[in-house]
């Protein structure tokens, strides 16, 4: 007999229909039942490529004595945290408020059935007694008990909670002061005292990738370049950082594409399940490096990353998809390990000494008595200890890697999750379209196109964006992360190339966003819409976290489209934001990477660029345009036969065979039709 998620589309949620527990998705339904039975509500939050999400269900929640208890005991409502990131973000800041301590997933709280206000919180619970943790039935048997006996208690402690959000939600007041670059100076010292010298990257094990670190980095270094006082220890941090993911083995060095964290302070053994919203401002950021530094390393891994994620993450009608697991066969990274011996009998010998050699299969395995993949020494060392050339040693290479990887695709794959979720495709059309203009791959660029054509298509009805599709069916009501990273993939996408429907269309989310989301009392935007279902907080997210944050991300875009388009609305929407922002901003500046790019537009404004001309010469100086890094430009180039073009750019008129409109915030120069000071001006070599 199959549960209550039997008929819902989230890969998740059907891994556990057929579990013996009688789960069900969250909905007035469930909660209904809750109130009449005067049950308490078990809510587990997990998501398909979770490790520990698998290994509880299999132990916990495949287990017929276990799910005889929960189903006495509570209403059981599994919830995946990727379509409903507005359940899971409450619940993971209430079980930070219960246990003092961060959560993670799988999530495991117990609710009051009349309001949905959580009184426990934890995580994994093993089955029986192990790693320091009573047995989950045990825990939940104590706390169906307490519900039972000390409901005053409960309540107490509810209401005390509920106060916390309140005060929360109070706290937001927009500040008096002048906005100030000094959080932007200040992040830029806390990234330095976080920064891993030794390896790279911030903080100790387990390493995340934090783009936004790096995106910070990269755009201080570039704001002092402009100072003629270039941050180089800046530059080297974000560079060194890179490099150090690129050659380990959170970097998948056969078939591209990075995975979620590595579990080591040196990235050489990662978490392997890879997340489509880590490889997209990934993908950003190595693009930025190739412009930055014109070093090879970094076209290759961009162009890699790009690869896999037309190879495996693309649905035939173009939505990106989700998620890859960490496991196949039951067993984590099984697919991604070497057996030294396999490795030898597939390979010449000239290949497998520079594999050997460059991947470290000489030295003592590195995972569970296998190898994983991850760069040792650079090519030119293997190449001198082999005793040939360095060209030598890249087709050998090459080659050892394509024949690696055709057996490699031989392998059960792991499972892959493939809904298609509207804000990682945001992320996700962001990054192929700029690795399209900067890298010059038409390809690339197609693949951000279909991306965007599919989500017009089956996720936007004319009234509002919804969240997620599977299997013919798109629902849920768009979150704020659905519009705005949205806005910014088509900000990036029309930099590679003008559409003007596109441009309507991220008029159309941003007209929603002010509509919709924004708190006009207090500046800033909630993370759900006006019309969403009532909830116990209604988070507005400030901070990043595995995501870049909504409201820096509003912010951004909204200053972009304002200054384009000269629309004051806009631009007012994106100060209350960063005002609203402020004291959290003054508070832990590193912690708000997006809104710290934000307010330096804010402060900075972005240079607007508009080139009017015929399409071969437009074509040409957008390609010479993108080889520069220079983050505080948009740049469009639009041809000279586009008529009615909304706002301020239906005075961008054509004038000849080339003219650029080039203002600077509100500052506008006069129309250029030089080429050499256009080119100087763009700083194009």
């Amino acid at each position: 007999m199959k549960n209550h998620l039997a008929s819902e589309t989230s890969p998740y949620l059907l891994q556990h229909a057929d579990n013996p527990v009688d789960w069900h998705p969250w909905n007035e339904e469930a909660l209904a039942l809750a109130r009449e039975l005067d049950k308490p509500i078990l809510l587990s939050i997990g998501y398909s490529a979770c490790h520990w999400c698998h290994v509880m269900a299999h132990e916990s929640f495949e287990d017929e004595n276990t799910a005889r208890v929960m189903n006495e005991l509570f209403v059981n409502i599994k919830v995946d945290r990727e379509e409903r990131p507005d359940l899971d973000k409450i619940y993971q800041f209430a079980h930070q408020m219960l246990a003092q301590r961060g959560g993670g997933w799988p999530l495991t709280m117990i609710l009051t059935p009349d309001d949905q206000t959580p009184f426990f919180a934890g995580t994994y619970f093993p089955r029986e007694p192990r790693y320091g943790m009573p047995s989950f039935v045990d825990i939940i048997q104590r706390v169906a008990g307490f519900y039972r006996q000390r409901k005053d208690e409960v309540k107490r402690q509810n209401d005390a909670l509920k106060d916390v959000l309140r005060q929360i939600e109070a706290s937001f007041v927009p500040t008096r002061q002048n906005l100030s670059p000094l959080p932007l100076d200040e992040a830029r010292r806390q990234l330095e005292k976080s920064y891993d010298g030794l390896y790279g990257g911030f903080g100790e094990a387990p390493k995340f990738p934090h783009p936004g670190n790096i995106t910070r980095l990269f755009r201080h270094w570039s704001a002092t370049s402009q100072d003629k006082k270039p941050d180089k220890t800046a530059l080297d941090m974000a560079v060194t950082t890179l490099k150090a993911m690129g050659m380990g083995g959170i970097n998948d060095q056969l078939g591209g594409g990075f995975c979620r964290y590595s579990v080591d302070q040196e990235w050489m053994i990662p978490h392997f399940e890879k997340m489509l919203y880590d490889n997209g401002p990934l993908l950003c950021l190595y693009t930025d490096a190739w412009a930055i530094t014109g070093e090879a390393f970094f076209k290759r891994v961009a162009s890699e990353t790009a690869e896999w994620v037309m190879r495996e993450m693309q649905s035939d009608e173009g939505g990106y998809y989700s998620s890859m697991d960490a496991d196949s066969e039951g067993e984590e990274g099984r697919f991604y390990v070497w057996d030294v011996e396999a490795v030898k009998s597939l390979l010449s010998e000239e290949e497998y000494n520079v594999v050997a050699h460059h991947y470290g299969l000489n030295r003592q395995a590195n995972f569970e008595g296998q190898w994983h993949l991850h760069v040792y020494e650079t090519l030119e060392d293997t190449a001198r200890r082999c005793h040939i050339s360095l060209q030598d040693a890249l087709e050998l290479l090459a080659s050892a890697r394509q024949a690696m990887f055709r057996i490699r695709e031989e392998r059960v794959r792991p499972g892959r999750d493939d809904k298609v979720l509207t804000s990682w495709n945001g992320l996700m059309i962001k990054g192929m379209a700029m690795a399209g203009r900067r890298l010059q791959r038409m390809d690339f660029l197609h693949s951000a196109e279909s991306a965007l054509a599919f989500i017009k298509r089956a996720l936007y009805t004319p009234d509002r964006l919804l969240a997620s599709f599977k299997d013919g069916k798109a629902h849920l009501n768009g979150y704020l992360d659905d519009y705005v990273f949205l806005i910014d993939g088509i900000l990036e996408l029309l930099q590679a190339r003008w559409n003007a429907e596109d441009l309507a269309f991220a008029i159309a989310l941003a007209d929603a966003v002010l509509e919709k989301f924004e708190d006009r009392k207090a500046g800033g935007f909630y993370f759900t819409s006006h019309d969403h279902e009532t909830l116990i907080q209604r988070p507005k997210v400030l901070m990043d976290e595995s995501l870049p944050a909504g409201n820096g991300v509003a912010a951004f875009v909204l200053q972009r489209l304002g200054h384009l388009l000269g629309e004051q609305r806009y631009l007012d929407a994106a100060e209350r934001t960063l005002k609203a922002a402020w004291d959290s901003i003054v508070r832990t500046p590193y912690a708000h990477n997006t809104l710290l790019d934000a307010l330096e537009e804010y402060l900075y404004p972005t240079q607007t660029v508009v080139l009017r001309g015929d399409a071969n010469t437009l074509k040409e100086w957008r390609a010479q345009s993108a080889a520069v890094y220079a983050p505080r430009r948009l740049l469009l180039a639009i041809p000279s036969t586009e008529q009615e073009l909304p706002g301020l750019l239906g005075q961008r008129v054509p004038q000849g065979k080339l003219v650029a409109y080039i203002c600077d915030g509100h500052q506008c120069r006069p129309a250029l039709t030089g080429e050499a000071a256009l080119k100087e001006t763009l700083a194009i070599q």
